[in-house]
Protein backbone atom coordinates (compact mmCIF):
# COMPACT_ATOMS: atom_id res chain seq x y z
CA UNK A 1 0.00 0.00 0.00
CA UNK A 2 1.18 3.36 -0.71
CA UNK A 3 1.92 6.09 1.89
CA UNK A 4 3.90 9.03 2.26
CA UNK A 5 7.04 9.84 3.78
CA UNK A 6 7.20 10.45 7.83
CA UNK A 7 6.60 14.12 9.35
CA UNK A 8 6.78 15.66 12.93
CA UNK A 9 3.36 14.83 13.95
CA UNK A 10 2.84 11.35 12.18
CA UNK A 11 4.31 9.74 9.12
CA UNK A 12 2.50 11.03 6.18
CA UNK A 13 3.35 14.34 5.29
CA UNK A 14 3.59 14.44 1.34
CA UNK A 15 1.04 16.05 -0.31
CA UNK A 16 -1.59 14.87 -2.82
CA UNK A 17 -1.27 16.57 -5.89
CA UNK A 18 -4.35 19.50 -5.77
CA UNK A 19 -6.30 20.11 -8.64
CA UNK A 20 -9.06 22.43 -9.19
CA UNK A 21 -12.32 20.17 -7.79
CA UNK A 22 -15.84 21.02 -6.58
CA UNK A 23 -16.83 19.83 -2.97
CA UNK A 24 -20.14 17.74 -2.59
CA UNK A 25 -20.95 15.32 0.20
CA UNK A 26 -24.29 14.16 -0.76
CA UNK A 27 -23.50 10.77 1.27
CA UNK A 28 -23.04 12.71 4.43
CA UNK A 29 -19.35 11.41 4.64
CA UNK A 30 -18.87 15.27 6.16
CA UNK A 31 -20.11 13.23 9.66
CA UNK A 32 -17.19 11.75 9.96
CA UNK A 33 -14.77 14.60 9.23
CA UNK A 34 -14.48 14.63 5.19
CA UNK A 35 -13.73 18.31 4.27
CA UNK A 36 -12.98 20.16 1.45
CA UNK A 37 -9.79 20.34 1.72
CA UNK A 38 -9.33 16.66 1.78
CA UNK A 39 -11.21 16.67 -0.41
CA UNK A 40 -8.56 18.29 -2.87
CA UNK A 41 -6.27 16.38 -1.67
CA UNK A 42 -8.24 13.50 -3.43
CA UNK A 43 -8.51 14.24 -6.68
CA UNK A 44 -5.55 12.53 -7.82
CA UNK A 45 -7.29 9.07 -6.05
CA UNK A 46 -10.62 10.23 -7.78
CA UNK A 47 -9.24 10.23 -11.46
CA UNK A 48 -7.81 7.14 -10.44
CA UNK A 49 -11.12 5.03 -9.64
CA UNK A 50 -10.47 5.50 -6.10
CA UNK A 51 -12.74 6.03 -3.50
CA UNK A 52 -12.28 7.79 -0.14
CA UNK A 53 -12.54 5.65 3.00
CA UNK A 54 -12.28 6.41 6.77
CA UNK A 55 -10.96 3.39 8.72
CA UNK A 56 -12.97 2.61 11.69
CA UNK A 57 -11.52 -0.75 12.94
CA UNK A 58 -8.42 -2.72 11.82
CA UNK A 59 -7.65 -6.17 12.40
CA UNK A 60 -5.24 -8.79 10.92
CA UNK A 61 -5.18 -7.72 7.61
CA UNK A 62 -8.58 -6.78 7.06
CA UNK A 63 -10.33 -3.51 8.48
CA UNK A 64 -13.67 -1.73 8.20
CA UNK A 65 -14.11 1.26 7.09
CA UNK A 66 -16.71 4.05 6.01
CA UNK A 67 -17.31 5.03 2.49
CA UNK A 68 -20.15 6.70 1.15
CA UNK A 69 -21.84 4.11 -0.14
CA UNK A 70 -21.99 2.54 3.92
CA UNK A 71 -19.53 0.70 5.36
CA UNK A 72 -17.20 -2.09 4.03
CA UNK A 73 -14.33 -4.90 4.73
CA UNK A 74 -11.38 -3.87 3.12
CA UNK A 75 -7.95 -5.66 3.04
CA UNK A 76 -4.97 -3.82 2.84
CA UNK A 77 -0.84 -5.01 1.47
CA UNK A 78 1.82 -4.64 4.59
CA UNK A 79 3.76 -1.51 3.73
CA UNK A 80 7.02 -1.91 2.70
CA UNK A 81 9.46 -2.84 6.37
CA UNK A 82 8.65 -3.31 9.74
CA UNK A 83 7.63 0.08 10.97
CA UNK A 84 4.02 0.15 12.67
CA UNK A 85 3.62 3.54 11.78
CA UNK A 86 3.05 2.74 7.98
CA UNK A 87 0.51 0.45 8.97
CA UNK A 88 -3.16 1.43 8.64
CA UNK A 89 -4.93 2.63 11.95
CA UNK A 90 -8.43 3.41 13.56
CA UNK A 91 -9.31 6.80 12.22
CA UNK A 92 -6.65 7.03 8.82
CA UNK A 93 -8.33 8.16 6.00
CA UNK A 94 -7.46 5.70 3.27
CA UNK A 95 -7.91 5.58 -0.66
CA UNK A 96 -10.35 2.30 -1.74
CA UNK A 97 -10.33 0.34 -4.57
CA UNK A 98 -13.91 -0.91 -4.75
CA UNK A 99 -15.24 -3.72 -6.72
CA UNK A 100 -16.14 -7.52 -4.75
CA UNK A 101 -12.75 -7.27 -3.02
CA UNK A 102 -12.50 -4.00 -1.71
CA UNK A 103 -8.67 -2.78 -1.28
CA UNK A 104 -6.85 -0.24 0.26
CA UNK A 105 -4.33 1.41 -2.10
CA UNK A 106 -2.75 4.83 0.01
CA UNK A 107 -3.59 6.45 3.09
CA UNK A 108 -3.68 9.86 3.08
CA UNK A 109 -1.31 12.27 5.01
CA UNK A 110 -2.05 12.21 9.01
CA UNK A 111 -2.83 15.56 10.52
CA UNK A 112 -2.27 14.13 14.27
CA UNK A 113 -1.59 10.79 15.66
CA UNK A 114 -1.09 9.58 19.35
CA UNK A 115 2.14 7.24 18.98
CA UNK A 116 3.91 5.58 22.14
CA UNK A 117 6.57 2.70 22.02
CA UNK A 118 5.12 -0.86 22.00
CA UNK A 119 5.30 -3.15 25.07
CA UNK A 120 7.29 -5.25 22.77
CA UNK A 121 10.42 -3.03 23.29
CA UNK A 122 10.54 -2.11 19.69
CA UNK A 123 12.32 0.84 18.57
CA UNK A 124 9.39 2.06 15.80
CA UNK A 125 6.40 3.77 17.16
CA UNK A 126 2.75 2.33 17.70
CA UNK A 127 -0.03 4.38 16.58
CA UNK A 128 -2.71 4.17 18.70
CA UNK A 129 -5.56 6.87 16.72
CA UNK A 130 -4.98 8.44 13.66
CA UNK A 131 -6.14 12.02 12.82
CA UNK A 132 -7.69 13.09 16.31
CA UNK A 133 -9.14 16.99 17.36
CA UNK A 134 -9.47 15.94 21.15
CA UNK A 135 -8.19 13.34 24.04
CA UNK A 136 -10.09 12.69 26.88
CA UNK A 137 -7.75 11.40 29.32
CA UNK A 138 -10.28 9.44 31.70
CA UNK A 139 -8.94 8.19 35.37
CA UNK A 140 -11.27 6.74 37.92
CA UNK A 141 -11.45 8.56 41.00
CA UNK A 142 -12.56 5.07 42.56
CA UNK A 143 -8.21 4.62 42.99
CA UNK A 144 -6.07 7.43 43.87
CA UNK A 145 -4.99 9.38 41.11
CA UNK A 146 -1.63 8.58 39.99
CA UNK A 147 0.40 11.53 39.24
CA UNK A 148 2.86 9.70 37.09
CA UNK A 149 0.72 8.03 35.03
CA UNK A 150 -1.56 11.18 34.44
CA UNK A 151 1.71 13.35 33.27
CA UNK A 152 2.41 10.60 30.77
CA UNK A 153 -0.92 10.15 29.11
CA UNK A 154 -0.81 14.08 29.24
CA UNK A 155 2.84 13.97 27.55
CA UNK A 156 0.93 11.22 24.32
CA UNK A 157 -1.92 13.35 24.19
CA UNK A 158 -0.05 16.81 23.58
CA UNK A 159 2.49 15.78 21.61
CA UNK A 160 -0.42 13.95 19.39
CA UNK A 161 -1.17 17.96 18.03
CA UNK A 162 -4.90 17.34 19.56
CA UNK A 163 -6.17 18.98 22.48
CA UNK A 164 -6.63 17.05 25.39
CA UNK A 165 -8.98 17.09 27.73
CA UNK A 166 -8.67 15.36 31.92
CA UNK A 167 -11.86 13.86 33.04
CA UNK A 168 -12.37 12.37 36.54
CA UNK A 169 -14.68 9.97 36.52
CA UNK A 170 -16.55 8.36 39.23
CA UNK A 171 -17.17 10.70 41.14
CA UNK A 172 -20.71 9.14 43.02
CA UNK A 173 -18.19 6.56 44.61
CA UNK A 174 -16.03 9.47 46.62
CA UNK A 175 -16.65 11.56 48.79
CA UNK A 176 -14.68 14.44 47.89
CA UNK A 177 -13.88 14.69 44.31
CA UNK A 178 -13.21 17.83 44.74
CA UNK A 179 -9.77 17.65 46.42
CA UNK A 180 -8.96 14.99 43.30
CA UNK A 181 -9.92 17.90 40.56
CA UNK A 182 -7.67 20.35 42.36
CA UNK A 183 -5.01 18.04 42.10
CA UNK A 184 -5.43 16.97 39.02
CA UNK A 185 -5.50 20.88 37.56
CA UNK A 186 -2.53 21.56 39.38
CA UNK A 187 -0.47 18.53 36.75
CA UNK A 188 -2.46 19.42 33.83
CA UNK A 189 -1.65 23.30 32.99
CA UNK A 190 -3.76 24.58 29.80
CA UNK A 191 -5.80 21.56 30.04
CA UNK A 192 -9.77 21.70 30.81
CA UNK A 193 -10.67 19.47 34.06
CA UNK A 194 -14.08 17.86 34.19
CA UNK A 195 -15.56 15.55 37.39
CA UNK A 196 -18.06 13.50 35.79
CA UNK A 197 -20.39 10.36 36.71
CA UNK A 198 -22.06 8.48 34.78
CA UNK A 199 -24.40 7.34 36.90
CA UNK A 200 -25.44 10.37 38.00
CA UNK A 201 -25.31 12.06 34.63
CA UNK A 202 -22.86 15.19 36.29
CA UNK A 203 -21.04 16.98 33.40
CA UNK A 204 -21.82 15.16 30.96
CA UNK A 205 -23.27 17.67 29.31
CA UNK A 206 -20.36 19.88 30.03
CA UNK A 207 -17.82 17.21 28.39
CA UNK A 208 -20.05 16.84 25.22
CA UNK A 209 -19.57 21.03 24.63
CA UNK A 210 -15.64 20.70 25.05
CA UNK A 211 -15.60 17.91 22.23
CA UNK A 212 -14.37 18.89 18.64
CA UNK A 213 -13.75 16.79 15.65
CA UNK A 214 -12.39 13.30 16.25
CA UNK A 215 -12.73 12.72 19.81
CA UNK A 216 -10.29 10.03 21.40
CA UNK A 217 -10.59 8.20 25.15
CA UNK A 218 -7.48 7.29 26.55
CA UNK A 219 -6.76 6.07 29.57
CA UNK A 220 -6.24 2.75 31.92
CA UNK A 221 -8.29 -0.24 32.16
CA UNK A 222 -11.37 0.54 34.89
CA UNK A 223 -11.05 3.79 34.29
CA UNK A 224 -14.90 4.13 33.12
CA UNK A 225 -13.87 5.14 29.36
CA UNK A 226 -16.59 2.56 27.72
CA UNK A 227 -19.29 3.78 30.38
CA UNK A 228 -18.48 7.52 29.41
CA UNK A 229 -18.35 7.00 25.84
CA UNK A 230 -22.04 5.51 25.93
CA UNK A 231 -23.43 8.37 27.77
CA UNK A 232 -21.85 10.60 25.08
CA UNK A 233 -23.37 8.40 22.57
CA UNK A 234 -26.36 8.16 24.43
CA UNK A 235 -26.70 3.82 23.94
CA UNK A 236 -25.36 0.82 24.92
CA UNK A 237 -23.02 0.79 22.38
CA UNK A 238 -19.68 -0.01 23.88
CA UNK A 239 -18.80 -3.04 25.81
CA UNK A 240 -18.57 -2.77 29.56
CA UNK A 241 -17.42 -4.68 32.72
CA UNK A 242 -16.82 -4.51 36.08
CA UNK A 243 -13.61 -3.25 37.82
CA UNK A 244 -11.46 -5.25 41.38
CA UNK A 245 -12.69 -3.20 44.30
CA UNK A 246 -9.18 -3.76 45.55
CA UNK A 247 -7.16 -2.28 43.38
CA UNK A 248 -9.97 -0.15 40.92
CA UNK A 249 -8.53 -2.16 37.81
CA UNK A 250 -10.88 -3.51 34.90
CA UNK A 251 -10.42 -6.38 32.05
CA UNK A 252 -9.81 -5.16 28.76
CA UNK A 253 -14.10 -5.18 27.88
CA UNK A 254 -12.67 -3.06 24.86
CA UNK A 255 -10.32 -5.30 22.61
CA UNK A 256 -9.71 -3.02 19.81
CA UNK A 257 -9.94 0.37 18.51
CA UNK A 258 -13.71 1.78 17.16
CA UNK A 259 -14.57 4.76 15.70
CA UNK A 260 -18.49 5.60 15.91
CA UNK A 261 -20.18 8.56 15.12
CA UNK A 262 -21.59 11.02 17.91
CA UNK A 263 -25.29 12.18 17.98
CA UNK A 264 -24.17 15.71 18.50
CA UNK A 265 -21.43 15.57 15.47
CA UNK A 266 -18.03 14.05 15.40
CA UNK A 267 -16.51 11.20 15.89
CA UNK A 268 -15.70 9.21 19.07
CA UNK A 269 -12.70 6.64 19.12
CA UNK A 270 -12.90 4.26 21.99
CA UNK A 271 -9.71 2.51 22.91
CA UNK A 272 -8.37 -0.41 24.85
CA UNK A 273 -7.13 0.21 28.63
CA UNK A 274 -3.29 1.47 28.28
CA UNK A 275 -1.47 -0.73 31.08
CA UNK A 276 2.18 0.62 29.11
CA UNK A 277 2.50 4.15 28.62
CA UNK A 278 5.59 4.23 27.11
CA UNK A 279 6.91 7.62 25.45
CA UNK A 280 8.04 8.17 21.73
CA UNK A 281 10.05 10.90 20.49
CA UNK A 282 7.64 12.92 22.89
CA UNK A 283 10.36 15.99 23.19
CA UNK A 284 6.93 18.60 22.54
CA UNK A 285 4.31 16.51 24.55
CA UNK A 286 6.88 17.03 27.79
CA UNK A 287 7.66 20.93 26.98
CA UNK A 288 3.84 21.33 27.51
CA UNK A 289 3.03 19.15 30.34
CA UNK A 290 5.70 20.42 32.43
CA UNK A 291 5.53 24.37 31.22
CA UNK A 292 5.91 25.86 34.51
CA UNK A 293 9.30 24.00 34.84
CA UNK A 294 10.09 25.43 31.26
CA UNK A 295 9.51 28.84 32.14
CA UNK A 296 11.41 28.71 35.28
CA UNK A 297 14.64 26.99 33.12
CA UNK A 298 14.43 30.19 31.51
CA UNK A 299 15.52 32.26 34.30
CA UNK A 300 18.53 30.27 35.26
CA UNK A 301 22.11 31.53 34.93
CA UNK A 302 23.27 28.64 32.64
CA UNK A 303 21.57 27.35 29.45
CA UNK A 304 22.42 23.85 29.78
CA UNK A 305 21.54 23.96 33.72
CA UNK A 306 20.77 20.21 34.65
CA UNK A 307 18.62 22.02 37.90
CA UNK A 308 20.64 19.95 40.25
CA UNK A 309 23.37 22.19 42.25
CA UNK A 310 24.09 25.22 40.04
CA UNK A 311 24.49 28.94 41.20
CA UNK A 312 21.66 30.88 39.82
CA UNK A 313 19.32 27.82 39.22
CA UNK A 314 15.67 29.47 39.12
CA UNK A 315 14.02 25.60 39.76
CA UNK A 316 16.38 24.56 42.55
CA UNK A 317 14.82 28.28 44.00
CA UNK A 318 11.19 27.64 42.95
CA UNK A 319 11.78 24.02 44.75
CA UNK A 320 13.37 26.32 47.89
CA UNK A 321 10.57 28.69 48.31
CA UNK A 322 7.80 25.96 47.90
CA UNK A 323 6.46 26.84 44.54
CA UNK A 324 7.45 23.86 42.51
CA UNK A 325 7.31 19.83 44.48
CA UNK A 326 10.28 18.32 44.19
CA UNK A 327 8.19 15.42 43.03
CA UNK A 328 7.22 16.84 39.54
CA UNK A 329 10.78 18.04 38.87
CA UNK A 330 11.65 14.23 39.46
CA UNK A 331 9.52 13.21 37.23
CA UNK A 332 10.12 15.65 34.60
CA UNK A 333 13.69 14.71 35.10
CA UNK A 334 12.68 11.08 34.72
CA UNK A 335 10.40 10.88 31.50
CA UNK A 336 12.67 13.47 29.65
CA UNK A 337 15.68 10.55 30.44
CA UNK A 338 13.19 8.01 29.01
CA UNK A 339 12.43 9.80 25.89
CA UNK A 340 15.93 10.73 24.93
CA UNK A 341 16.52 7.03 25.42
CA UNK A 342 13.47 6.29 23.14
CA UNK A 343 14.89 8.84 20.14
CA UNK A 344 18.44 7.17 20.38
CA UNK A 345 16.96 3.80 19.55
CA UNK A 346 15.28 5.17 16.61
CA UNK A 347 18.27 7.39 15.38
CA UNK A 348 20.21 4.35 15.78
CA UNK A 349 17.66 1.96 13.90
CA UNK A 350 17.51 4.62 11.23
CA UNK A 351 21.67 4.78 10.50
CA UNK A 352 21.61 1.32 10.64
CA UNK A 353 18.84 0.69 8.52
CA UNK A 354 20.74 3.35 5.82
CA UNK A 355 23.58 1.51 6.49
CA UNK A 356 22.04 -1.26 5.19
CA UNK A 357 20.56 0.35 2.08
CA UNK A 358 23.71 1.36 0.99
CA UNK A 359 25.47 -1.52 1.18
CA UNK A 360 22.59 -3.42 -1.07
CA UNK A 361 23.47 -0.57 -3.38
CA UNK A 362 27.05 -0.91 -3.43
CA UNK A 363 26.76 -4.99 -3.82
CA UNK A 364 24.67 -4.50 -6.35
CA UNK A 365 26.62 -1.63 -8.05
CA UNK A 366 30.01 -4.22 -8.03
CA UNK A 367 28.10 -7.13 -9.48
CA UNK A 368 26.69 -4.91 -12.17
CA UNK A 369 30.26 -3.81 -12.88
CA UNK A 370 31.53 -7.05 -12.41
CA UNK A 371 28.98 -9.03 -15.30
CA UNK A 372 29.83 -5.45 -17.61
CA UNK A 373 33.14 -6.54 -17.27
CA UNK A 374 33.14 -10.18 -18.21
CA UNK A 375 31.47 -9.41 -21.16
CA UNK A 376 33.28 -9.81 -24.78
Amino acid sequence: MGVASASRRGPFSARCLTLPHTFTDPSGLSRYGWTDALDQDFTEHYEAGLLPARISRVDRGLCSAITASGPVRATFAAPHGPDPLLTPCTGDWAALRPGTDPHLVALLPRHSAIVRSPASGSSHGQVLAANIDTVVIALSLAVPLDAAKLERLLALAWESGAQPVMVLTKADLVADPEAAYAEAGALAPGVDVLVTSVATGRHIDALAALLRGTTVLLGPSGAGKSSLGNALLGEERLATGAVRTQDGKGRHTTVSRELVPLPGGGVLIDTPGLRGISLHDAADGLEQVFAEIEHLARACRFSDCAHDSEPGCAVQAAIRAGELPQRRLDSYRKLRRENAWAASRTDARLRDERARRQKAITSHLRATYKFRDQQP
